[in-house]
């Protein structure tokens, strides 16, 4: 099993700059069996960090299997969210952005 930090990593090498463009948000990640990460995309750009961030745009919380399921497209992350193994809060509608952001495959 991967660990968070990761399934976070791999999220640099998958991400799409052009479905970033005009962004300026922050995804953070509070991750139950591990440390927190946060995710800033600005315009095109991502900047990874561990830790939290004081105001995030949209939080997300879940433990490393389910994050590296969703991250991976081999878990819906609506259906995560439904069954209560990950949860939103803030701008919830962002999280629909992730698979966008960081195409599978």
């Amino acid at each position: 099993m991967a660990d968070a930090s990761t399934v976070i990593e791999k999220l640099q090498s998958r991400f799409d700059p052009a479905a970033a463009q005009g962004m300026n948000d922050i995804f953070q990640f509070h991750i139950t069996d591990a440390d927190d990460y946060y995710l800033h995309v600005q315009d095109g750009t991502l900047d990874v960090r561990q830790g939290e961030h004081d105001d995030p745009s949209v939080s997300l919380t879940t433990d490393t299997e389910t994050l590296k399921g969703v991250m991976s497209g081999e878990l819906n992350g609506m259906q995560a969210f439904m069954s209560g193994k990950l949860k939103a809060a803030g701008n919830v509608m962002l999280a629909s952005k992730l698979s966008r952001l960081f195409p599978s495959g």
